[in-house]
């Protein structure tokens, strides 16, 4: 099974050029079957609410143990555990003890349904929108062959990294291509490069995979 690799174009604290960046440059590999998901991991109850008021239509999923529930039916798992629509949060605070964070996400939507909405209420949260299903042409006066399964945009909201392990003052817009290595060489990075120049821009940072 293949994998993507995602380089760094652009990062930016100027949350409304992030997301400008990121949309110029899925534009140029958008298709009628493109799509796009939005996350967040939501680190208050506070946030978590704030967040079911602006978009209650994505699902609140919290953390849990594997042996916390083991052999119980998924029916009676608490409701942070089997991830609920926002209408159907938990009013009692102390649900959330030990659910922190939150993660929030809604994905298979249209392209251009949710960006803006999202990106108003991501506020201090760490989170991304992931733009899916996009097509990378050929290139043959650089011997450059095309995508689509790894064809992707990212923009990280807050963070540098895919794995949202470490806070940011700013954003990052990445650029995804299929993983190909040999000697420890990443094959398509030429791939990627030549993406970020049709946006004005260069790889800014090594490749992060999934």
């Amino acid at each position: 099974m293949s994998i993507d690799i995602a380089y760094p174009i652009f990062r930016t604290p100027d949350l409304p050029a992030a997301l400008s960046t990121a949309r110029r440059l899925m534009e140029f590999g958008r298709h009628e079957d493109s799509q796009v998901d939005v996350f967040a991991e939501l680190c208050s109850l506070t946030e978590v609410r704030r967040m079911a008021r602006e978009l209650p239509q994505g699902r609140f999923s919290g953390r849990w143990d594997d042996t916390e529930f083991d052999g119980v039916p998924l029916q009676n798992w608490p409701p942070l555990v089997a991830g609920v629509l926002g209408p159907d949060l938990p009013a009692d605070p102390a649900a959330y003890e030990g659910r922190l964070p939150v993660e929030y996400e809604l994905g298979d939507l249209p392209v251009d349904s949710i960006e803006d909405v999202f990106a108003a209420a991501i506020g201090p949260n760490m989170g991304w929108i992931n733009w899916k299903w996009l097509y990378w042409p050929d290139v043959p006066e650089r011997n450059l062959h095309g995508e689509s399964t790894h064809a992707e945009v990212t923009l990280l909201f807050n963070t540098r990294s895919r794995d949202l392990d470490e806070p940011a003052d700013d954003h990052s817009v990445l650029v995804h291509v299929r993983k190909i290595s040999i000697d420890s060489r990443q094959m398509m990075e030429p791939y990627a490069h030549w993406l970020a120049e049709q946006a004005g821009l260069t790889i800014i940072g090594p490749g992060q995979s999934s």
